[in-house]
């Protein structure tokens, strides 16, 4: 029987999120998120996320490890991306490492870890 397991480091790699050419994130103090069964996912400070280019939605969504995520769409020009960056404002207490920073789907957006394209 495999054993669910998540992991958190903080870290000091450059991560820079891009969406239609433009950089909608970027950040040297990521948190990286590894779970069993899921690609690492980065959780940014909310100071290093264009926060005025994102709109909370009504979805949320339910982990049994980490808790409630909240989500936002995303506009860049005339574009909306849906439901595409979440957080965990109030997560498990085990989970505490990565309380309201914010994640984008990798396989949304065009994610850089120093500087070379995941």
């Amino acid at each position: 029987m495999k054993l669910h397991q998540i992991d958190v480091e903080q870290s000091t790699r450059h991560v820079r999120v891009e969406v239609d050419g433009v950089v909608v994130a970027e950040s040297r103090r990521p948190r990286i998120l590894s779970e069993t069964g899921a690609p690492a996912r980065y959780y940014l400070p909310r100071e290093d996320v264009r926060m005025d280019l994102l709109t909370p939605t009504d979805s949320s969504t339910y982990c049994p490890f980490k808790g409630d995520a909240s989500y936002w769409s995303l506009r860049v020009g005339e574009q909306t991306y849906p439901d595409i960056v979440w957080s965990y404002v109030d997560p498990k207490p085990e989970r505490a490492d990565i309380a309201g920073l914010v994640c984008f789907y990798n396989e949304k957006v065009d994610l850089y870890l120093d500087d070379e394209r995941q």
